[in-house]
């Protein structure tokens, strides 16, 4: 589910289509993705999944999978 909601607020803030996000992509070169982007992804998953992020997560994120896993381990820590 986590996934799921990553994808799509990356697709929203990227203009990205779904065959581009892999777990391996790399946000700044692959996707195009700055660090304003970034804040708006995780704001987004944020919104959705009602949970909250670490503001260095933005830094620290460098892949999709990395950014799944943030977000994992926020929903871990919210339940």
């Amino acid at each position: 589910m986590e996934y799921e909601v990553l994808k799509k607020a990356i697709k929203t803030a990227l203009q990205v289509y779904d065959a581009e996000i892999l777990p391996d992509s790399v946000f700044a070169t692959e996707l195009g993705a700055d660090s304003i982007d970034m804040a708006q992804i995780y704001r987004l998953v944020e919104q959705e999944l009602k949970i909250r992020i670490p503001e260095e997560a933005i830094a620290e994120t460098k892949t999709v999978r990395d950014a799944h896993e943030f977000i994992c381990k926020a929903v871990a820590k919210n339940e």
